[in-house]
């Protein structure tokens, strides 16, 4: 156990760069922005893949028996969880996190739904893991994990604010943290692009792997197996 709490420990420490300002611009300063984000995605990608590891090694101390219903929650919410993901990462917004930050105010169409598209798939895709995962150390690890992205509402918001001046109001009025939320309001109206069909195939394609067996050979557990509990 205590190696998954160092792991999570440096997990934690390296998430808070971007939260310093003065931290993170010194490093774009020296590194250049894109050398920036290459190497502080290598980074987040080898500590999760460390807390992943070290919490499949640590011991199991249960805190709620297993049931069918609990594996439901994962398998139904995470093809979810993973279109947001993709959707926002290949999709331009200039309001979070992504790949193409939406030169000349560009938007895509899941920044309609909600301005933080990613940070909401992560969120989702955490907190589905925790029901039919009742043992200390995945509780800990998918809450640390939902709080991360839970956490990333207000930087998004604190970063784009900052970095779009004057313009941040109304992009704010007709984009939502919420999903739907400035739809409802009528401040936006919803539409379908290529990046949202893209991330539909691909969370289509990258769910029915993960059921057909991949799950199982990277973490060691069968989702459909675990709903006939």
């Amino acid at each position: 156990m205590s190696h998954f709490a160092l792991a999570v420990a440096v997990f934690i420490l390296t998430h808070f760069i971007p939260a310093l300002p003065s931290l993170r611009g010194r490093l774009i300063a020296r590194l250049g922005k894109s050398n920036y984000i290459a190497l502080y995605s290598l980074v987040s990608i080898v500590t999760l893949v460390w807390v992943i590891g070290a919490a499949l090694h640590a011991p199991v101390v249960l805190l709620w028996e297993p049931a069918g219903w609990q594996a439901w929650v994962t398998v139904i919410v995470s093809p979810v969880a993973l279109f947001l993901i993709v959707a926002g990462l290949i999709s331009a917004n200039p309001l979070s996190l992504g790949l193409f930050p939406g030169e000349g105010g560009d938007k895509g169409a899941i920044v309609l739904v909600t301005r933080h598209p990613v940070f909401w798939g992560a969120l989702l895709w955490a907190l589905s893991h925790i029901p039919p995962n009742g043992d200390v150390r995945s509780l800990l690890l998918f809450s640390i994990l939902a709080l991360l992205a839970a956490s990333g509402f207000w930087l998004g918001d604190r970063r784009a604010r900052k970095r779009l001046g004057p313009q941040w109001p109304a992009f704010a009025r007709e984009t939502s943290i919420i999903p739907f939320a400035a739809t409802l309001a009528g401040y936006n109206r919803l539409r379908i692009d290529v990046p949202m069909v893209l991330a539909f195939g691909a969370a289509g394609v990258l769910t029915w792997w993960l059921l057909a067996g991949g799950h199982g050979v990277l973490f060691g557990a069968d989702p459909l197996a675990a709903t006939l509990y």
